[in-house]
């Protein structure tokens, strides 16, 4: 077994493949750095190619030939439930390795542990009840629909929501009776590893569940062009989003690509602006902004817009970033590399002369060698800018006023994304005409966010994405609908 957070050492992590935990066949290694102060703290193995393929194998004997493709829908059903406890069983340990690995606040990481025991909840009640059709046809002929596991399934994970993004995905899959093979992210990967330990910990067959860590570039290349996968499940950039459908094609299978958001808040005169102030601050404050789903973009109707950024730039003042454990309203960035590139879209914000209305403050004691910005208000800034059109991935929040629905609209659906939107007003007829008009898969009317949104289908257009995950739908993703045609006369 791997050693995840017993005490202050922490051991090299090892794959599992099959029913064993394993070291990178070269014997390679690549450093864990944790967000808040910038230090190494584990190890995890290297894997390639080779690693890959090993895992490959391994589930692919588990759904061909092994206990798991012979498993009844409802066995596999009680073995995501049996999962979903043990994950709640274990939770505050879980909480812990993700809130060190990411640098998010123990109470959002605290939350991620909850979101993920629902998903393999949800989807363990769901395995069973995942039904086929009969057609009407011509007479004397009778026909089905069965619905079919399309086999062994790759999913690339995250490093911003590793458990959560690992339930929606992995346990859609596991319901629907795939066999899975896990490339977490090599930059917060530990909380995974520790659920893959829980997985057999309840039951489940050797190779249902293989998980092998290493780079996008060597163990993800490896596992998206392996010919032997069906599918493959992506959560990541529209770059690498690319050359994951590139490889997706060279093999002719499917893939569910969920490529991140530049998601607007649009806010009318006649919101109530009391609600409206709390979730347009954890919108882009939570997970440090590091969410596909963040709401990046405030647009405030033009006759509200002083007095609310008055409120917002108070609201955004009084907000405290500092490390995991300190548990405040904002954590670090993920890397060194993350916290550039934020500071990178600051910059052209200074040198564009925009208003900063307000920032957050990073408390006394924080580690200087940590990944941390706070959280920046800025406002009046032009809808052409990069600002507010390309993804940032950190808790800045561009605020733009608008004169009226149509330029909401315009403004809303003006960026190459469309995952999610947020809507504020009282007006029910307006409520129905802007849902329809901006370009997503998601709009929330008078709310943002649902608690993870287990049951709701969730995905995007544009450059954000195709396919659903989450709900219901994600079973559909990872079946195949095979019709059988019987003529009896």
């Amino acid at each position: 077994m791997n050693a995840i957070s017993r005490g202050t050492h922490i051991h090299v992590t090892r794959n599992l493949i099959g029913s064993k935990w394993q070291s990178a066949i070269s014997g390679r290694t690549l450093p864990m750095v944790e967000p808040s102060t910038g230090a190494i703290f584990a190890q995890i193995a290297a894997s390639d190619a080779a690693d890959i393929d090993l895992a490959v194998r391994a589930a692919r004997q588990a759904f061909d030939e092994g206990a798991w493709g012979k498993l009844a829908a409802f066995e596999r059903g009680r073995l995501l439930m049996r999962l979903s406890a043990a994950v709640l069983d274990n939770a505050d340990e879980l909480a812990g390795i993700e809130a060190r690995d990411c640098g998010k606040p123990m109470k959002q990481a605290r939350a991620d542990v909850i979101a993920t025991a629902r998903y393999f909840e949800f989807y363990g009640g769901a395995a069973d009840k995942l039904h086929g059709d009969t057609i009407p046809y011509l007479a004397g002929m009778t026909v089905i629909g069965l619905r079919e596991p399309l086999g062994v399934t790759a999913h690339i994970i995250p490093w911003n929501y590793p458990m959560q993004i690992f339930g929606r995905s992995v346990g859609a899959s596991l319901a629907a009776g795939n066999a899975c093979v896990v490339k977490p992210a090599e930059d917060a990967c530990l909380s995974l590893i520790r659920i893959a330990e829980l997985a057999l910990a309840v039951g489940f067959p050797p190779g249902a569940l293989n998980l092998v860590t290493g780079t996008g570039e060597a163990a993800g290349g490896a596992l998206t062009a392996h010919p032997q996968i069906d599918f493959i499940s992506f959560t990541g950039s529209p770059e690498v989003g690319t050359l994951v459908q590139k490889a997706a094609a060279e093999n002719h299978v499917g893939v569910t690509l969920e490529l991140g958001g530049k998601s607007p808040q649009i806010v009318f005169a006649d919101a109530d602006l009391d609600s409206v102030l709390p979730f347009a601050i954890n919108a882009i404050v939570q997970n440090a902004g590091q969410t596909c789903s963040a709401c990046s973009r405030l647009l405030v109707e033009r006759s509200i817009y002083d007095a609310f950024m008055e409120r917002l730039a108070a609201a955004f003042s009084a907000l405290r970033v500092g490390a995991h454990e300190a548990d405040l309203d904002c954590g670090p960035l993920i890397s060194a590399k993350q916290k550039a590139r934020v500071e990178t879209f600051l910059g052209e914000a200074d040198a564009a002369g925009l208003p900063i209305l307000a920032r957050g403050t990073i408390v006394e004691g924080t580690a200087d060698t940590g990944f941390f910005v706070p959280p920046t208000l800025i406002g009046n800034v032009p809808p052409e800018m990069r600002l507010a059109r390309e993804e940032i991935f950190g808790p800045v929040l561009s605020a733009i006023p608008f004169s009226d629905e149509a330029e909401a609209v315009r403004l809303a659906n003006s960026t190459d994304f469309g995952l999610v939107a947020a809507l504020w007003t009282r007006d029910g007829a307006r409520q129905m005409r802007l849902a329809r008009a901006l370009r997503c898969g998601q709009v929330f009317v008078n709310g943002f966010g649902a608690g993870g949104g287990i049951e709701l289908p969730f995905g995007g257009v544009k450059k954000s994405g195709h396919g659903r995950e989450k709900g219901f739908e994600a079973l559909y993703e990872f079946t195949a609908m095979k019709t059988i045609v019987f003529k009896h006369g």
